[in-house]
């Protein structure tokens, strides 16, 4: 059965679709710079997906339970794509979404060397838009929008 928030969300409702694969309006999609080594992958995703939960609390679900009643925190209600490319894939991809508005969130090379929230934040403060050194991006939007600021990144392998 369809919660109240995947049917908000545009998730296809009705007779017949209990059954059928849920297909979301939106998108959640992270493009990861490709020279990355595994570890910077795995926290760079991580930190550019923990923002679009308190920007958008609609894309979490219900919290999880097991059968043995522990409780377990709600996550995302939709997968999250992950995407890889060139730097100059990435500051494409970061125009392109500027100029779509689209929700974003950005990680940079300098935030490998800070080890706190208030450094990360000056880091970013302290370099224009177009200088931005990307390693990460992540992008939340309807589904069309998301795929064309992607254009020409492949899938995470």
């Amino acid at each position: 059965m369809r919660t109240e928030h995947e049917t908000k969300a545009g998730v296809e409702t009705g007779a017949g679709y209990e059954n059928a694969p849920v297909r979301f309006d939106t998108k959640i999609a992270v493009l990861l710079r490709e020279d990355l080594e595994p570890w910077q992958r795995l926290n760079v995703t991580a930190f550019l997906v923990s923002g679009f939960g308190t920007a958008s609390p609609e894309l979490i679900g219900e919290p999880y339970e097991d059968a043995d009643d522990t409780a377990y925190l709600p996550m995302f209600r939709q997968p999250v794509l992950v995407f890889e490319g060139t730097k100059e894939m990435l500051t494409t991809a970061h125009a392109r979404a500027l100029s779509r508005s689209l929700p974003r969130a950005v990680f940079t090379s300098d935030l490998f060397h800070t080890g706190n929230d208030r450094d990360n934040r000056a880091a970013v403060r302290a370099v224009g838009k177009d200088q931005l050194d990307l390693v990460g991006i992540a992008v939340h939007g309807p589904r069309n929008a998301v795929d064309k600021v992607l254009k020409g990144a492949r899938m995470h392998p």
